[in-house]
């Protein structure tokens, strides 16, 4: 009984270590709907604890800055839908290139799982976003 707790205990706090599932997100132009041209590209990853989504990732080669940047859902790749969290851009030295962060609380675990996020970015240029990613998880 004792060895059986032990071993029990042991992988609860391995699984703690290691922190939550995490999930992946490739930006790009022909991912926005409709598809837009652009250089553009960005990597975002993120990690689930608990219900709270943790966002870290970068983007480059925008049009121009990055006026917002969000998780929208639950939608397909061939959707939109509405945001459910924003995130902050922050610019690098050269315009059009930056990073993401971001900390979205209550976040929908089921349809996170299932691939209905995405992450876009926008600019002046493109308003309703330059580059697009679906949220897969890893």
């Amino acid at each position: 009984m004792k060895v059986q707790l032990i071993v029990s205990v042991a992988a609860v706090l391995a699984l703690a270590a290691c922190g939550g599932p995490t999930y992946k997100a490739t930006l790009s132009g022909a991912s926005e709907n409709p598809a837009v041209t652009t250089a553009a590209s960005g990597s975002v990853t993120m990690t689930l604890d608990g219900t709270t989504l943790d966002v870290n990732g970068t983007y480059t080669g925008l049009s121009g800055a990055a006026s917002a940047a969000h998780i929208h859902g639950p939608a397909d790749a061939a959707t939109n839908a509405a945001v459910v969290c924003a995130l902050t851009a922050t610019e690098g030295a050269t315009a059009g290139g930056g990073t993401l962060t971001g900390e979205c609380p209550t976040f929908d675990v089921a349809g996170l799982n299932s691939g209905m996020y995405y992450v876009n970015v926008h600019t002046a240029a493109h308003a309703g976003g330059e580059i697009r990613g679906q949220i897969a998880k890893q």
